[in-house]
């Protein structure tokens, strides 16, 4: 639930679109799954002589093991020697063998980036002249049943930290009452076991999800070791260990702190009230009370910052642009979740299953209302600059995954807020129309006028029997009279429900607050997926470095082929230029670049191009090639493969608009 924007807000609103609109402008370079950005020797190339080492430079260090970067020889047989190593910077090499014979060979690398994320990846080499291979020249990682089996710990992670925190939160910020209510704590207590249980098992999958991919490695305690070395291993023991200190946390506020109440309708409490006695050791225990709950909340904040910084310090935040800015920002963009989604489900709750005679106060919702409001502004906030950070262009939205995850959470998040506005509404009617006894509904004093009339008759049995029997059927009639009470206590407890489900201002709140956690289980899963997928920033520089990469070894080739050819589509806009630029033109492996630009040499951004390849003479093709749009009029495709030498139609279809296009051809000599 969260408050509508009123006019003071909108200056602050506009400013903040204002500074989101700078910061996506003026975005500077920055990375986070790290990507590889060149190779040596490079993607499709063919060497006259068997390189003594490969080398991979990424666009940030990464974690590798001994077998992260294998070469294999076309039969699929390794060929490389010793271990991986940093020769500079962010470039690694492994040695190979002597005496390798002509053919096709294929890399294939699996890191770990600075964020903890796996990365994985394959290209292939020639020496001498192509050939037949029988590797699939493809790697992945973190998928399968492992990458499934750590996705669902990663959610249920995030689901109990938000439960853990928000519900404790809500208990101590908005209704402290609720410390004594069964249901809330089991709640609460339930986000613990739900936490400390995920990071368990993301501890034992981690090896097999960073590696193998292999149910059987998830008890390997060789990769358990080799897991508690790295950032994230390190991340995950110091979340179980400050969990340790929330399980105390949890302890004190539904004991000592809960038991803090005393009960109004108890007579020993009641009589030394009226007799004046103890005034003084209620007003200290009133104190200590207030202590009490100010040493748990600020313990509460400080555990929970430390278990959102378990987070912060082992994935996007940690590596990249500004992390000393992002670490801090990142923390308080989880505690704002967990005060807002944690909060929103402990109020749902409370709603539903608080006892009858333990109702949730208007002025609990209220609070409610307001710590929700705050997290929201902290939310929007802290949004906009991991966002910016993430994406570093508008583009970004629309042309990678991230962006597009990003965009609907973004409406999710203004679903959740539409819905709160409806939620406060009924929280405003329950404030000015509190429940009242329901039409038709029996009074307190018919109830009580009802039920003890049946204990007149009982209470008169039970007296004739007490005169008439033993001792024994004295014990039977008090056991009797207490079980009475029970039955009139269970009547009153029946009452007090009828009249507050009766009241359609609490049932409308009900409903809504409960629409609002269904959506926020759907945010919830688009967020755990946002951080496992690779940040739209990084994701563009990863193709344009992919575009832009050429082999030093590239001098001794044949050269790179430029092809220019007019089109016209006959429709409005429909005249332009396409130039293919293929290098090193050569059989074997080749990059492709297409531009398109219009008629006065500006890039020309058409909705779509195709390029195919024919050897009519030796009846060759057509091969399609799949090229991959960089940026504003230019494709790019790596690893365009010439299977022989000759004569080659290139024939390039453009169209500029639903119905209007053309394909136009050169021939020209490859290799």
């Amino acid at each position: 639930m969260t408050r509508t924007i009123t006019p003071r807000l909108r200056p602050l609103v506009l400013l903040l679109l204002a500074v989101t609109a700078v910061l996506f402008a003026g975005a500077a370079p920055a990375s986070a799954h790290a990507a590889l950005t060149g190779s040596d020797p490079a993607q499709g190339v063919v060497v006259d002589k068997a390189p003594t080492q490969v080398s991979l430079t990424f666009s940030e260090q990464v974690a590798m093991g001994d077998d992260s970067v294998r070469v294999l020889d076309p039969k699929g047989k390794p060929v490389q020697q010793g271990k991986p190593d940093n020769v500079s910077g962010t470039t690694y090499a492994v040695q190979l063998k002597d005496g390798l014979a002509k053919g096709t060979y294929t890399v294939t690398y699996q890191v770990v980036s600075a964020d903890s994320h796996p990365v994985a990846g394959a290209y292939t080499f020639s020496i001498g002249a192509p050939s037949q291979t029988v590797v699939s020249g493809t790697a992945t990682v973190g998928g399968g049943a492992v990458g499934t089996l750590y996705a669902v710990g990663r959610y249920a992670s995030y689901a109990g930290y938000i439960v853990l925190v928000g519900g404790a939160a809500f208990v101590l910020a908005c209704w402290r009452r609720g410390a004594g209510v069964r249901a809330l704590q089991r709640l609460v207590v339930g986000g613990w076991v739900t936490l400390t249980g995920a990071t368990l098992w993301l501890l034992l999958l981690r090896g097999s999800y960073t590696t193998s991919g292999k149910l059987g490695d998830v008890f390997d305690l060789a990769l358990l070791g080799q897991v508690l070395q790295t950032k994230a291993g390190a991340a995950l023991v110091s979340r179980l260990l400050l969990l340790a200190a929330a399980a105390l946390f949890v302890a004190v506020l539904f004991g000592a702190y809960a038991r803090g109440d005393e009960d109004p309708e108890n007579p020993e409490d009641a009589a030394a009230e009226e007799s004046g006695v103890g005034e003084e050791a209620t007003a200290e225990e009133g104190e200590e009370k207030r202590d009490l709950g100010f040493g748990l909340a600020l313990g509460g904040l400080l555990v929970a910052a430390g278990l959102a910084a378990s987070w912060a310090m082992a994935e996007h935040a940690s590596t990249g642009l500004q992390p000393g800015i992002a670490i801090p920002v990142d923390i308080v963009h989880l505690l704002a979740v967990a005060a807002w989604l944690g909060g929103l489900t402990a109020l749902l709750v409370a709603l539903y299953r608080a006892p009858a005679d333990t109702p949730v106060e208007p002025s609990a919702v209220r609070r409610f209302s307001r710590l929700a409001f705050g997290s929201v502004l902290a939310l929007v906030a802290t949004g906009v600059y991991q966002s910016w950070r993430q994406l570093g262009s508008w583009s970004a939205f629309t042309e990678t995954r991230y962006g597009q995850l990003l965009l609907v959470k973004i409406g999710l998040v203004a679903v959740m807020v539409a819905l709160a506005g409806i939620s406060r509404r009924w929280t405003g009617r329950l404030t000015e129309y509190p429940a009242a006894e329901a039409e038709g509904e029996p009074s307190e004093a018919e109830d009580e006028a009802s039920v003890p009339a049946t204990a007149t008759a009982a209470v008169a049995v039970q007296t004739k029997e007490s005169a008439e029997g033993t001792a024994s059927s004295a014990t039977g009639s008090t056991e009797r009279a207490a079980q009475l009470a029970r039955q009139r206590s269970a009547v009153e407890d029946a009452r007090r429900k009828r009249l507050r489900d009766a009241d359609p201002n609490r049932s409308g709140l009900r409903r809504s607050v409960l629409t609002e956690a269904a959506v926020a289980v759907v945010l919830l899963a688009v967020t755990t997926a946002l951080t496992q997928t690779e940040p739209g920033r990084t994701e563009q520089e990863a193709k344009a470095a992919g575009a832009s990469v050429s082999s030093s070894s590239d001098s001794d080739t044949s050269g790179a082929l430029t092809l220019d050819m007019a089109f016209d589509t006959g429709g409005t806009n429909g005249k332009g230029l396409v130039r293919i630029d293929l290098d090193p033109a050569r059989v074997g492996g080749n990059e492709m670049h297409v531009y398109v630009q219009r008629p006065d040499g500006r890039p020309y951004d058409v909705p779509e191009v195709k390029v195919a390849l024919t050897q009519e003479a030796q009846k060759i093709g057509p091969l399609s090639v799949k090229t991959e749009h960089i940026t504003n009029g230019h494709w790019a495709a790596t690893g365009v493969q010439i299977p022989v030498a000759g004569d080659w139609k290139v024939a390039v279809t453009v169209r500029t608009s639903d119905i209007d296009q053309a394909t136009v051809s050169k021939n020209a000599q490859i290799g």
